[in-house]
């Protein structure tokens, strides 16, 4: 029987406008954004709706948005009984993984993630950190790049998201970044600086990790009623404990999605549907692995083509 997989995307899936159609449509997705702003304290429903972009863009601001119109998208697939036998997400996304998995429910976790978008920003004083998408390297070049740039600049950069084949972006200290560009393009690939003001996923955001223990402590995390395939390990979490420890890990760690992808692969799942804004998860999928089915919801359309599709595999 065919295993269906929910990715959740994370930061920098957002848009100016995005979930206005559904809540147009759908009074329970009105009442999540209704819900986001009562929780965040001001009116961040318009920023999504109407922007500015370069106020979404904070990263305080895009990842309690980018969570809420996620948790509205998949409520409207379990309205319909559809749901997942494993949960996963990027960055960002592994919070809204937790929230279909029963972990952590919406009211905890928009609140939290919009701590953890402030943790992560002030982590490193602005302008001191960077990170560089590299495109057409493997894995393993990827790192001797790192190394090398690392030792020439006396810096720190690392592999930070490895996203799919020949999609790898790499996060530390501004010069590092920039030498690990230059690199990239004398062995053969391309390398495109991201629009971010701080070094995700690299060992710099450690400060940011210790104040999301704190603030974690005052939540209380229940078991997984799905799998959930975390960041960090690219292996399966449901355990409370572990769930924590590898949260706090997540913002200074590598995240694995090629490997967690492929791990869901491995075990069966054929299906997955990409619950959320953009569909940049959608287009690592199709580089990973084109046999598997690619599905994708955020507004009417792509919704009844996900409830027809699912309806058949499910």
């Amino acid at each position: 029987m065919a295993k269906v997989a929910f990715l959740f995307p994370g930061q920098g899936a957002q848009y100016v406008g995005m979930g206005l159609e559904l809540a147009r449509q759908y009074p329970q997705v009105a009442r999540r954004f209704e819900q986001m702003n009562e929780l965040v304290g001001f009116d961040l429903r318009k920023l999504c709706w109407e922007g500015p972009e370069e106020e979404l863009k904070k990263t305080a601001n895009q990842q309690p948005a980018v969570l809420a119109f996620s948790v509205a998208c998949l409520e409207l697939l379990t309205k319909e009984g559809l749901r997942p036998d494993v949960a996963a997400g990027l960055s960002l996304g592994e919070y809204t993984a937790l929230v279909a998995a029963g972990v952590l429910t919406f009211e905890e976790a928009v609140p939290l993630v919009r701590k953890r978008g402030t943790f992560m920003q002030e982590a490193v004083p602005l302008g001191t950190g960077g990170m560089a998408a590299l495109l057409g390297l493997t894995a393993d070049q990827v790192d001797e790049l790192c190394a090398r740039a690392a030792r020439e600049t006396g810096l720190h950069v690392e592999g930070a998201n490895y996203n799919c084949p020949g999609q790898i972006v790499v996060a530390g200290h501004t010069g590092a970044v920039e030498r690990c560009m230059e690199l990239a393009a004398e062995a053969g690939g391309r390398a495109v600086k991201l629009s971010v003001t701080a070094p995700f996923h690299s060992r710099l955001l450690a400060p940011a990790g210790e104040r999301l223990a704190e603030a974690l402590q005052g939540v209380s995390l229940r078991e997984a009623q799905v799998p959930v395939v975390s960041n960090v390990t690219a292996d399966y979490v449901t355990r409370p404990d572990e769930i924590r420890r590898l949260l706090i890990e997540q913002v200074s760690r590598p995240v694995l999605w090629e490997a967690s992808i492929r791990r869901m692969i491995a075990d069966g799942v054929d299906t997955f549907v990409e619950v959320g804004p953009s569909r940049t998860l959608s287009g690592f999928l199709r580089k990973i692995d084109k046999g598997v089915r690619a599905l994708q919801v955020e507004d009417p359309a792509s919704l009844g083509r996900v409830l027809d599709s699912l309806g058949r595999v499910c």
